[in-house]
């Protein structure tokens, strides 16, 4: 089982729309795929029609079970089967906001996920955790759990120092663990139109070329349909130019070529 976490401290880079387009290929290309949602705000369990004000079963539960138990848990109970083929998802439920009070404080707390999966391993090919934009309980776990970091990045300013802020993080995190994930920065929402996107590209490419995806993800008002409609866009809208890309980034992340993250070179 390969465990990936999609990361980025800045909201709105694309972070919940590329877990379900990775994680809609993978399932649609014969992979067991799991989806897990860290991210309190649940965009990522909204979008398969479940409701995180409501949910009775979701990572919050999970993080609960840990806590009482003081040893692993398996997260079978809470984990959902979508409508799409060897695709699950393990919600989120707003409750998860007052992790970081309630159990930040108590021992083992950042490798609930880690140890939980390690109960389903047997279950799955595929496990991508949708982190939360802020640094807590939630990311720590998903950063803890992963063995490959996807960093999504729009190509602005204000996301550019929001990626600054995240190496920060992970140079942080990653002291404590003897091999940090692979990682890659995936350029997304990418609008060659304007001089800003392509101006910051070049930034990316002069800055972080050795994490960074040679592609970008383009723009694509098609996958506005494909939310709404709760199907992951590169199986509602499989030859748009998104589509295409999430497809060529999937390619590349499974041929495992990334430069090791322990590094985390960058020079700005």
């Amino acid at each position: 089982m390969k465990i990936w976490a999609v990361s980025n401290q800045k909201g709105g880079v694309g972070k919940t729309t590329t877990v379900i387009a990775l994680g809609g290929l993978l399932s649609s290309w014969g992979f067991r795929t799991l989806l897990i949602d860290l991210d309190p705000h649940g965009a990522l369990t909204s979008y398969f029609k479940m409701n995180p004000d409501e949910i009775e079963g979701s990572v919050y539960h999970l993080f609960h079970d840990a806590s009482v138990k003081k040893s692993p848990v398996t997260p079978e109970p809470y984990i959902v089967r979508t409508e799409f083929a060897g695709l699950s998802i393990l919600p989120a439920s707003t409750a998860m906001a007052t992790l970081d009070r309630q159990v930040a404080s108590m021992v083992g707390m950042g490798l609930v996920i880690a140890n939980a999966l390690k109960k389903v391993s047997d279950q799955y090919d595929y496990v991508i955790i949708d982190s939360p934009p802020m640094l807590g309980v939630l990311m720590i776990n998903a950063l803890a759990a992963c063995e490959r970091l996807i960093m999504p990045v729009i190509a602005e300013f204000l996301a550019l120092k929001g990626l600054e802020r995240m190496y920060k993080t992970l140079k942080m995190v990653f002291n404590s663990r003897k091999i940090a994930p692979r990682y890659t920065i995936v350029p997304t929402m990418f609008d060659k139109r304007t001089i800003e996107a392509r101006e910051s590209l070049q930034h990316l490419h002069t800055h972080y070329s050795e994490s960074l995806w040679p592609s970008v993800i383009p723009i694509d008002t098609k996958y506005r349909d494909a939310s709404r409609l709760g199907i992951p866009g590169p199986l509602y809208v499989p030859t748009s130019k998104a589509s295409e890309a999430y497809a060529d980034l999937l390619e590349f992340l499974l041929q495992d070529i990334q430069t090791p993250s322990h590094k985390l070179g960058m020079s700005v």
